[in-house]
């Protein structure tokens, strides 16, 4: 029995729906960082896990419908943020967890993910979020099923933090350095060019 089997079933959703303003307005999933794009770096780390691998994105869906089982979007023009992405995952997701992850983060490595499913198991009910140091990720999280009606009761009254809202749902911590690198967030210019980036889309 593989390791990945003793995890439990999880849908996988890479954020990739924003407007991507600090990159020029760029679609960031599709910059590509030593030859490939970004996304495709997210894919191979999480295809593993799941036969449920769901893109949020607003744009160019068919470069992305490579890299996804199903596609998401917002449900309207106005990319309301994250929090949006994840609404539209929960609503279309397979598994009992949501392994939420965003599309610019392409040195994350399997045993994070890992942590964050084994911590979901065995915190039935409650969202899982990276924190480093005070600062929490919440794009780094894993929900259950269970809480998609409190996060879509929240969006319909105006939240749009994923953060505040997880926080709110008594989300378990998972502790990482404060200089963790596969916790690197290449979205600007400067880091991508920092960590060698290809300048093509």
């Amino acid at each position: 029995m593989t390791h990945t089997a003793l995890l439990p079933p999880c849908s996988v959703l890479l954020l990739s729906g924003g407007r991507g303003n600090r990159m020029g307005g760029r679609d960031k999933g599709l910059i590509e960082w030593q030859g490939r794009p970004l996304i495709a770096w997210l894919h191979d780390q999480v295809r593993p896990l799941t036969d449920d691998l769901i893109i949020s994105c607003n744009r160019n869906s068919e470069r992305y419908a490579a890299f996804a089982d199903q596609l998401v979007r917002d449900d309207d023009d106005e990319f309301q943020g994250p929090l949006a992405g994840i609404r539209a995952g929960l609503l279309t997701m397979h598994h009992p967890y949501l392994l939420v992850v965003p599309c610019d983060a392409p040195l994350l490595d399997a045993d994070l993910l890992t942590e964050l499913l084994t911590l979901a198991a065995q915190n039935p009910g409650q969202p899982v979020m990276v924190r480093r140091g005070e600062q929490w990720e919440p794009l780094f999280c894993c929900i259950p099923i269970e809480c998609a009606p409190a996060i879509e009761a929240a969006w319909v009254s105006g939240e749009r933090s994923p953060r505040r809202l997880l926080l709110a749902l008594k989300a378990v911590s998972l502790p990482c350095s404060e200089d963790d690198p596969c916790l690197a967030n290449l979205n600007t210019p400067a880091l991508l060019e920092a960590a060698g980036v290809n300048s093509t889309e």
